[in-house]
């Protein structure tokens, strides 16, 4: 019998580069009898069984591969929705599916953002006149509050000393992805499962709408498969 574990290795890059390098997996065997491998003991048996164990190693390694490369559950929406604290400064959790932060961050996804940055109250302008809201319904304070929420959770950013905000890497990529999945695919797939979902044998000639389809019934499948 043999017992076989993979743990993750940390590789620590030499001083010629700067780029350090993916984390590997180290496997380790712990045999306990090799006679269940048709081998024998002893430093004359060392190249049989360091050939044998490299071939299973190897075919280990490969299935492993393919059992990790599948989608699994990132839980980004639960992460953002926590508090956190910094130092002595406790930031509030992100809504992130919240219509005044979905607003707040397609205004900071606009090109101008990221020249100089914005300051609080041109952010506040653009949020007012890109939904049509009045100050009452978004007032400067909630939004000097929205912004320190993201500033806290690493999606904004100074523009160096100055009080102009603009969005981290971080923060346009948490935009994008939610902007897209909020107005792009939720939206419309949600139609189609709780509302009224078009016929395919009448659908327009376009390749968004041909792709919604393939997506409804993806989800379907999926459903399917999970009730099964």
């Amino acid at each position: 019998m043999a017992i076989m574990s993979s743990a993750p290795t940390s590789r620590t890059p030499s001083s010629s580069s700067t780029k350090s390098s993916p984390p590997s997996c180290a496997t380790n065997w712990s045999p306990t009898n090799l006679a269940d491998f048709r081998l024998k003991k002893g430093l004359d048996h060392l190249d049989a069984v360091r050939e044998r164990f490299q071939t299973i190693t190897a075919r280990f390694a490969g299935f492993q591969a393919q059992w990790l490369n599948v989608h699994v559950d990132f839980p980004l929406l639960q992460r953002l929705a926590l508090p956190i604290t910094i130092g002595a400064v406790r930031y509030p959790g992100i809504k992130i599916h919240n219509p005044r932060v979905i607003r707040l961050l397609e205004v900071l996804l606009h090109g101008g953002s990221h020249v100089g940055g914005w300051t609080a109250k041109q952010i506040h302008h653009a949020v007012l006149t890109t939904f049509h809201l009045s100050a009452s319904a978004y007032g400067l304070n909630q939004l000097r509050y929205d912004l320190r929420k993201l500033k806290g959770h690493a999606l904004l950013q100074r523009d160096g000393s100055r009080y102009a905000y603009r969005l981290t890497p971080k923060g346009v990529q948490v935009a994008l992805l939610f902007l897209f999945f909020h107005k792009r695919l939720c939206g419309p797939l949600a139609n189609s499962r709780f509302h009224h979902r078009p016929d395919p044998h009448h659908q327009p000639a376009s390749k968004l709408e041909a792709a919604y389809h393939r997506a409804d019934n993806a989800i379907q499948q999926i459903v399917d498969l999970l009730a099964a």
